[in-house]
């Protein structure tokens, strides 16, 4: 184990590990996705590679601290993955925090709340939510750093959201991602033998939680989505990021992450909810891909994942338009619930593992209640 100061320190170390953007203040920059992508950082606290008043700055905001405590001197190359996708996920988040606050607090057309103690109240939530991001980022980059490895840099992002309600709904769905991710973060870490970053991982699941129950809550939905909460991938959030809201090639080193990568999978059924009994999707046709045993899977809490197949109802060049049932009422399919095809059958995809290394295109993402 390494003295805590040694890990903080590696943390401050960041700003000579990390490339430099050119300053942007962070209320000058760019508040909408265009083309050219939205990239606020550095912010004007220093993140991403903040000095130590900065990092007392951002603790400050976020309620808390980044984590004093030992950290081993050695990693699994699984347990370096799982760093990297949490890197890579919470600097998405802040950027897209960075956004929304910035939107909110400038009264920004879609952004505006009317009543004052409400919007005091959402200001100072988002305020909290992403200083907190930002130190779960610091904390995942500053523990590849620690381990010899190059932290993850930022991307230029997209966020399909134009209103604070589109926004709010849009950061309930990649979150139910992130809690599903982290199921399978600390059980690779678990069986890697990295038992000694479990702990922390489980920490943010809880906080990650509870910012999941406001963002339901403001939908006017039960806060506690499920019982047991859908299980993902690091795979699968790999290619739900990097397909949704990533603007092509503007990811410095994203290439050193070792993801499966999936063609997309769009859901065209505008609306799901409990009274749905079939849903469309569409995909194109890519080569190298076989057509053959191709099956649409969805993962829906900690069940056995759902195997159906579909019948494609229009083809347009490459690109093909399939239904399939969606079967809700057999199996209590509340929360969220992801889609993808695979290769395989029931027998074969029979865990949320097993189908995402037999996936060919998704995810697509279904939220119900």
């Amino acid at each position: 184990m390494r003295n805590p100061t040694e890990y903080i320190t590696a943390l401050l170390g960041l700003s000579t590990a990390l490339a430099s953007a050119s300053p942007i203040a962070t209320e000058k920059a760019r508040r909408d996705a265009s083309s050219q992508g939205f990239n606020p950082f550095p912010l004007d606290n220093g993140f991403p590679n903040p000095d130590s008043k900065e990092t007392d700055q951002i603790q400050q905001q976020a309620l808390g601290t980044l984590p004093n405590g030992p950290v081993p001197d050695n990693i699994s190359g699984e347990g370096l993955f799982n760093l990297q996708i949490i890197a890579l996920n919470e600097i998405f988040e802040v950027a897209f925090f960075t956004e929304l606050l910035y939107n909110v607090t400038n009264n920004v057309t879609g952004y505006e709340v009317e009543q004052a103690d409400k919007r005091e109240f959402i200001i100072r939530t988002l305020t909290a939510v992403q200083a907190q991001e930002e130190l779960h980022a610091l904390n995942a980059n500053g523990a590849l750093q620690h381990f010899g490895h190059a932290p993850i840099q930022p991307c230029k992002y997209k966020f399909p959201v134009n209103d604070l309600d589109s926004a709010i709904k849009l950061a309930n769905t990649f979150t139910s991602v992130v809690l599903g991710t982290l199921q399978d973060v600390v059980e690779v870490f678990a069986q890697m033998g990295d038992t000694a970053l479990t702990r922390s991982i489980a920490s943010v699941i809880g906080q990650e939680g509870e910012q999941e129950g406001w963002y339901r809550f403001f939908q006017g939905k039960v806060p506690s989505e499920l019982p047991f909460l859908t299980t993902a991938t690091r795979d699968l959030a790999f290619n739900a990021l990097n397909q949704s809201f990533f603007v092509p090639g503007s990811c410095p080193n994203i290439d050193t992450i070792p993801a499966r990568t999936f063609e997309p999978l769009t859901l065209l059924t505008s609306s799901v909810d409990s009274n749905t009994t079939s849903l469309q999707f569409s995909f194109v046709l890519t080569r190298g891909i076989s057509e053959d045993n191709l099956k649409l899977v969805y993962i829906n809490q900690q069940n056995v994942p759902i195997v159906e197949d579909f019948d494609a109802v229009k083809v347009e060049g490459d690109t093909v338009t399939i239904q399939a049932a969606f079967p809700y009422a057999q199996n209590e399919m509340n929360g969220l619930t992801i889609a993808v095809l695979a290769h395989g059958d029931q027998d074969s995809l029979t865990d949320a593992n097993a189908v995402s290394d037999h996936t060919k295109f998704g995810p697509a993402l279904i939220i119900v209640n």
